[in-house]
């Protein structure tokens, strides 16, 4: 929910997203949680947010969703949003 980043399953964080600048160096990421262990969640602050909480997709879904399996489908969805092609550094 605005103001806050990232994928939001209600008040409880599916995916975070995040840019870091410095030294002139800019670097960006995000974080899909599929089958993460919640439990540690519960020992921090997750995103420095109080009051808000933490989901995966295994939960949400009531089925283990490994890594594995929404790989493909995520990054055929982030070309087809972002407009780009992705290259593997396995790629020749």
């Amino acid at each position: 929910p605005p103001p806050f980043t990232g994928v939001w399953m209600g008040d409880s964080k599916l995916c975070a997203i995040g840019v870091h600048c410095g030294n002139h160096i800019t670097s960006h990421g995000l974080a899909l949680n599929c089958c993460t262990d919640l439990t540690w969640f519960d020992h921090i602050v997750p995103c420095g947010l109080e009051g808000k909480g933490v989901t995966s997709l295994s939960h949400e879904l009531g089925q283990h969703v490994a890594v594995n399996h929404v790989l493909e489908p995520f990054l055929d969805s982030f070309q087809e949003v972002f407009d780009c092609t992705l290259v593997s550094a396995e790629d020749p």
